[in-house]
């Protein structure tokens, strides 16, 4: 199974985000990211067999409830993606995806351990953007986190919640 964890808008912020992605897109071309699908990784562990899952459903993960900014927008060339995410990331974000990726590291799960990067990707295969339209603004409180199966297909991504988070 193809699995990460991500923060998940509330769907106000996701309709909009991807309203504002729909206008760049105009502009820029590539592919929008679906509404349902806008999320912000925090770790990602790509191919997990089946029968790991329970353990990452029992994983003793905590964190603090906190609000996410959504304050500025980025395109990065190489892999042709534009993305959104805040200014500075909230020290509660960095320390849950640091404290996930260690745990997953001592579980034996394999993760991506570049420097966490705050980021929601709204447009892939994109041309880099003149300018872009002010943001929309929007409320994102963060009170859960999710364990997330990636399922593949002609159509796109498709995202079904395994597991979710509360956080304090």
């Amino acid at each position: 199974m193809r699995l990460f964890f991500a923060l998940w808008p509330p769907l106000g912020a996701a309709e909009a985000l991807c309203a504002w992605a729909r206008r760049v897109h105009r502009k820029t071309g590539g592919s929008v990211v679906r509404a349902r699908n806008i999320h912000l990784t925090l770790a990602f562990l790509g191919e997990v067999d089946e029968a790991r899952v329970p353990d990452l459903k029992r994983l003793p993960i905590w964190g603090e409830r906190h609000a996410l900014p959504i304050e500025r927008a980025g395109y990065w060339a190489r892999n042709r993606i534009l993305w959104v995410g805040p200014e500075a990331t909230p020290a509660p974000a960095v320390t849950l995806a640091e404290r996930l990726r260690d745990l997953l590291a001592a579980w034996k799960f394999r993760t991506e351990r570049q420097p966490f990067a705050a980021h929601v990707t709204l447009l892939r295969k994109a041309r880099e953007p003149e300018e872009l339209p002010p943001l929309p603004e929007l409320d994102w409180p963060v009170q859960e986190f999710v364990l997330v199966r990636s399922r593949l297909s002609a159509e796109g991504s498709r995202y079904d919640v395994l597991e979710r988070f509360s956080l304090a």
